[in-house]
C-alpha cells in the first residue's frame, strides 16, 4: 500500500509539472504491479500530449554506415570487423555518393552517417581531412541535405589521432556541412557499466563534454540510451539525470543548440559476442521493460526534452507503435538501410516505407506529420486522422 501511495504521489507531482528526483525515478522503474504500471503509462501519455501534442512525427532519412572496420572491441557489438576480415568493408567516395543520390531521389531530408573507428581512414596522415572529405562529397552534390553525422566517440577519435581539441574538430565538421550530431556512443552513462560494456570507449565525462561543446558551437545533438543488458534501475535513472542536466545547461547558458530528442535503444544480443550474450541471458529486447523505461524517461525528461522515440529496428514496427501509447511522439525514420543493429540480430528490418510508418500511426487514431532533423514540419498540413484516443 505504501508503494502504491508513493507512486500516486510521484505521478501527481509529475502531472503538476515538477521534475522527478533520482529516487522517484527509481521507484517508478521498480514497479511490477499492473495497476501501477498502467498509471505510469497513462501519466506518460498525458505528459506527451501536453509537452509534444498528439501528432506523431517521422523523418525520411538514409543511414550510411561507411565502414565496419574498427579499432575498438565493445562487448555488445556484432558490427565491427578487423581490416582484412572477409566481410570487412570501407565505402569509397563514389559508393557514398551513390547512396546519397538514391536517398535524395527517394525524398530523404537527412543522411545519418556513422561508422567504425578505422585508423586507416586518413588523408596525408591525418584523420580530420578524411572525415571532411566524406562530408564534402555529399554536400557539394546536395547542399540542402541535412547531415546528421559522427558521434561523440568519432569526434574523440579524430581529435586523438590528430592532436586536436574537441572544439576544433566539431567546428571543422560544422563548417564543412555537418548539421547535427548523433547522441550515440552513450550506451549507459555510468563508468562502472562502460568498463564492462565498452572499456575502450570514451568515459561518461568525455561524452558529456563533447556533447556540451557541440551545443556551445551551435550543433544540435540527439540523445540515446542502450538499455536492457547489465545496467541497474539506478544506473538507468542516473543516465537520464545526466541528460537532463546537460539540456538544462544548454538552455540556462543560452547555448545556440541543444538536445533535440531522446531515443531508447533496447539491447539486441542475438549475434553479440558470447560473454555478454551469456551474461544478459536473452537475444531480443523485453518489450514490457522497454515500454516502462520509455514511459519513465518521458516523465523524467519531458519538461526539458519533449521529443521521444523508440527504435522500430530493435522493437519491430509493432513495438515502436505500442510505444506511442507510452509517451513517445515520434516513430523514427525510414533509414533505407541499417547495418549495426541488424548485424546484432534485430528482427525489425533495415528499411521502412513512409506508408508503413503512416499506417502504424493512423492505426492508433493519431495524426502524422513528416519532420526534418530539428523537428520542423516538412509540409504545411498535418496528415492523417485527428481522432483522439
Amino acid at each position: 500500500m505504501l508503494t502504491k501511495i508513493a507512486v500516486e504521489k510521484i505521478l501527481d507531482r509529475a502531472l503538476m509539472g515538477y521534475d522527478l528526483s533520482l529516487e522517484e525515478g527509481v521507484v517508478l522503474l521498480q514497479q511490477t504491479d499492473e495497476e501501477a504500471i498502467a498509471a505510469i503509462r497513462n501519466t506518460s501519455d498525458t505528459l506527451r500530449h501536453t509537452q509534444a501534442g498528439d501528432t506523431v512525427t517521422y523523418i525520411i532519412n538514409r543511414n550510411i554506415n561507411f565502414t565496419n572496420i574498427c579499432e575498438q572491441h565493445c562487448s555488445f557489438c556484432a558490427f565491427r570487423r578487423d581490416d582484412g576480415d572477409a566481410d570487412a568493408y570501407w565505402l569509397d567516395s563514389a559508393q557514398i555518393l551513390e547512396k546519397a543520390t538514391d536517398a535524395v531521389r527517394r525524398g530523404a531530408t537527412e543522411i545519418c552517417m556513422q561508422g567504425g573507428l578505422n585508423p586507416q581512414a586518413l588523408i596525408n596522415g591525418k584523420s580530420l581531412p578524411y572525415y571532411l572529405k566524406v562530408v564534402e562529397t555529399i554536400k557539394q552534390e546536395f547542399p540542402h541535405i541535412h547531415l546528421h553525422a559522427f558521434s561523440p566517440q568519432e569526434v574523440e577519435f579524430i581529435a586523438r589521432l590528430d592532436g586536436l581539441g574537441y572544439a576544433d574538430v566539431i567546428t571543422a565538421l560544422r563548417d564543412a556541412g555537418v548539421g547535427s550530431m548523433p547522441g550515440t556512443a552513450a550506451e549507459v552513462l555510468d563508468d562502472k557499466v562502460r568498463r564492462i560494456l565498452c572499456p575502450e570507449k570514451i568515459d561518461t565525462a568525455t561524452w558529456l563534454e563533447i556533447v556540451s561543446t557541440a551545443h556551445k558551437l551551435g550543433l544540435h545533438t540527439t540523445s540515446t540510451m542502450l538499455s536492457g543488458h547489465i545496467e541497474t534501475h539506478e544506473q538507468q535513472i542516473g543516465h537520464l539525470e545526466k541528460l537532463r542536466s546537460l539540456q538544462q545547461t544548454a538552455i540556462n547558458q543560452g547555448y545556440p543548440a541543444r538536445i533535440t530528442e531522446f531515443i531508447l535503444l533496447p539491447f539486441v544480443g542475438q549475434e553479440a559476442p558470447k560473454p555478454l550474450r551469456r551474461r544478459v541471458g536473452r537475444d531480443q529486447p523485453v518489450l514490457s521493460d522497454a515500454l516502462l523505461l520509455g514511459a519513465v524517461a518521458r516523465i523524467y525528461l519531458g519538461n526539458w526534452i519533449p521529443n521521444h522515440q523508440q527504435s522500430w529496428v530493435k522493437l519491430g514496427l509493432a513495438g515502436a507503435t505500442e510505444a506511442l501509447l507510452w509517451g513517445c511522439n515520434d516513430i523514427g525514420g525510414t533509414l533505407m538501410e541499417e547495418h549495426i543493429t541488424t548485424m546484432a540480430g534485430a528482427l525489425g528490418g533495415t528499411c521502412m516505407e513512409v506508408e508503413s510508418l503512416e499506417g502504424a500511426i493512423a492505426s492508433l487514431g493519431r495524426p502524422y506529420q513528416q519532420r526534418n532533423t530539428l523537428y520542423q514540419k516538412i509540409t504545411s498540413q498535418v496528415k492523417g486522422l485527428r481522432t483522439s484516443i
